[in-house]
């Protein structure tokens, strides 16, 4: 807390903020204002919900400071800025940004939220930096839907590549030390992504889809990725490793076409190149574009491919473990200063379990510190929870009481609609 508690004028919202980062570590169930505001201690919800909706103070500024703290932390030349988005299963349609749209959360079209995240991979350890609430084009061509929640006038449709183009640039121009930048074909499909990760000069391994078009050097067709990969002789791949995964090293057969020429990304002074991954067992293909500033291996190229999933182990945990999926929130300015929060929580558990794989003695025969065992240790040792009864039994009866009202309102509601001509 003390690298943004400075962002707080009143001495309210600063305690209500470390409170509210100290129930995102508590063993809690649910990690909603209601039971946050009681593992804490308090009568009722009120400081924690204020928190979010009025109290005073920027999540931006704050989220900037979070990201110094972890790049202070990790922080190295050839880091790697990862781009990936999750999504939220919501009901109803006035939580900000909801609709039936895909979500990987569900591997389906859901009604959900989704948000797009940016992760930094560097020395010793990774996590999320940076966050954008994705509005999808049916809020922003509602004006009226968008203000009742909060939205303010002048913010308009972006696409999801772009507003992750947004946040690489606030780190770009936060100095943020990173060499690469790496994300799913969700964004590495879009040219104009790509051009501005060239504006920046940093190097990328984005996947794009089996059925990208690349022309090749001396032919002046476009060809599908996919039929480049069946050209290829079986000689042409080499098994690397792309990381070490739970179960081991991830060797998979790379196959690596430099020097490649595409109409839609002119020459700008680097090298542009294509990797074709294949699977050992499931001989399923991957397709990667890639470009750098000065010339690169391909162990570099495999490395950064496989960071990119550090960001899945990181939306794991930060849903897993500090219920960054449990928001209850529905305007615009309530989500980043949730998310921001649930944010500096998994920053403490990254933290903690790379200073202890840093001081751990070789030979003890145990696993390096995960995050999961780390939050484990702080609820042990440092977390106390509330266990007298009659704080349980006050909260109950509030909990009882503020729901039959609302059960209350929500039959008049109902009624009146029925019996209105």
């Amino acid at each position: 807390m003390g690298c943004f508690a400075g962002r707080f004028g009143r001495v309210e919202p600063r305690r209500a903020a470390a409170e509210f980062v100290t129930g995102f570590l508590a063993d809690l169930e649910i990690k909603t204002c209601w039971q946050l505001a009681e593992r804490a201690g308090h009568t009722r919800p009120d400081a924690m919900q204020r928190l979010l909706y009025r109290a005073v103070w920027d999540a931006d500024a704050v989220r900037d400071d979070l990201r110094q703290l972890i790049t202070d932390r990790f922080g190295a030349p050839e880091a790697v800025l990862v781009v990936d988005e999750t999504g939220d299963l919501k009901k109803g349609t006035h939580t900000v940004g909801v609709q039936r749209q895909y979500t990987g959360t569900a591997g389906r079209i859901e009604n959900s939220q989704v948000g797009v995240f940016l992760g930094y991979a560097g020395s010793g350890g990774h996590t999320l930096i940076d966050r954008r609430v994705y509005l999808p084009a049916s809020w922003t061509e509602d004006r009226q839907r968008c203000a009742a929640a909060g939205v303010p006038d002048e913010i308009e449709f972006a696409t999801k590549s772009e507003l992750a183009a947004d946040m690489i640039t606030a780190a770009v121009d936060a100095g943020v030390p990173a060499g690469w930048a790496a994300a799913d074909e969700a964004y590495g499909n879009s040219a104009a992504f790509r051009a501005h990760l060239r504006e920046h000069r940093l190097g990328y391994v984005l996947a794009v889809s089996r059925s990208h078009l690349v022309q090749l050097d001396g032919d002046k067709t476009r060809v599908r990725a996919d039929r480049i990969a069946d050209d290829l002789p079986d000689s042409a791949g080499q098994r690397r490793s792309a990381g070490v995964g739970s179960k081991g090293p991830r060797y998979y057969d790379w196959a690596w076409l430099d020097d490649v020429t595409i109409d839609a990304d002119p020459d700008d002074g680097g090298h542009h190149s294509l990797l074709i991954r294949r699977n050992t067992t499931t001989v399923e293909l991957a397709f990667y574009r890639c470009w750098t500033p000065r010339r690169a291996t391909l162990a570099q190229l495999v490395r950064v491919a496989g960071i990119r999933w550090t960001v899945e182990e990181s939306f794991q945990a930060a849903k897993g473990q500090v219920g960054l999926d449990q928001h209850q929130v529905r305007r615009w300015d309530s989500w980043p200063r949730f998310t921001t929060l649930a944010l500096a929580a998994l920053a403490v558990l990254v933290i903690c379990a790379a200073d202890a794989a840093k001081d751990d003695p070789a030979g003890t025969g145990l696993i390096k510190l995960t995050v999961n065992e780390a939050r484990r240790l702080i609820n042990a040792c440092i977390i106390r929870p509330i266990t007298q009864l009659a704080h349980r039994l006050r909260w109950s009866q509030w909990r009882r009481r503020h729901q039959a009202r609302a059960r209350r309102c929500h039959y008049t509601r109902r009624l009146n609609l029925e019996l209105q001509p």
